[in-house]
């Protein structure tokens, strides 16, 4: 029987390209509640492992559990519907539309009527009150009428963010999503991260050592797709085998003294 503790539950599972193993044997658990963040060098299997969670990949062996329920064979609509939602999926959705638009958009998706969406103006305004709550969420009030395009890099992430939230996750999937920032951007995409985990539970890939040791509750390490180590930063960080596998990273780096 699945434990309550845990929202998310994947037993044993394998992923196999052509001979190739991507995702070897993972048995991971995300408790509920939690920022629960994925590491590892590149080819790993991170990103495997998230295709395999929304359905985008089925995998070859093993089981997925979400709410106690084994959603192993379930297709990616009906996966989303359960409250699985990846962002950067849908990143930056319409890029032509202004930034408010673009949360009353992911609100409608939600609702499940976007085929209405041309139907009247009016009947769009009973979802600018929360696309502004959402936008007000992420820091982006100011940014409402902005056409989407014109919006910064970091700015960019935060509206994806709120596109995202607007969809009522109740897991939430981030993959790297402080990738390609400047410090400022990072440091702000971080507090957010941390902002809205309240009452949610988020499983984030991150490359981004500093990120994960300020908000991950627990960490899981792959290398060559299997997971090597887990558990808090503190533990992580300091296991010769994670060391070892960041490549000739030293011990001061993994940690991020050099805020990278």
């Amino acid at each position: 029987m699945a434990d309550n503790n845990y929202i998310l539950e994947t037993r044993n599972l394998v992923k196999e390209f052509k001979g190739f193993v991507a995702v070897d044997d993972v048995s991971i658990k995300v408790q509920r509640g939690h920022i629960h963040a994925l590491i590892g060098p590149n080819g790993a299997g991170k990103t495997t492992f998230f295709n395999l969670l929304t359905k985008f990949l089925i995998p070859t062996r093993g089981q997925i559990l979400f709410n106690g329920h084994d959603i192993t064979s379930e297709q990616p609509a009906q996966t989303a519907r359960r409250g699985i939602v990846r962002s950067f999926q849908i990143s930056a959705t319409f890029p032509h539309l202004s930034v408010l638009e673009n949360v009353r958009i992911g609100l409608q998706r939600a609702m499940g009527n976007s085929f209405h969406f041309w139907k009247s103006e009016r009947s769009l305004d009973v979802l600018n009150g929360r696309a502004m709550e959402l936008l007000d969420t992420v820091g982006l009030t100011e940014f409402a009428n902005y056409v989407t395009v014109e919006l910064p890099y970091g700015r960019k992430r935060a509206l994806e963010i709120a596109t995202t939230l607007a969809t009522e996750p109740q897991l939430m999937l981030l993959d790297e999503p402080t990738q390609g920032m400047g410090h400022e951007d990072v440091d702000r995409v971080t507090d957010l991260i941390k902002k809205v985990s309240a009452n949610r539970t988020i499983l984030m890939v991150e490359h981004n050592m500093n990120v994960v040791s300020k908000i991950a509750d627990t960490i899981s390490v792959l290398q060559r797709g299997q997971v090597i180590a887990e558990g808090p930063y503190a533990q992580v960080s300091t296991n010769p085998q994670v060391l070892e596998a960041y490549m000739g990273s030293t011990e001061a780096e993994l940690q991020g003294a050099h805020g990278h």
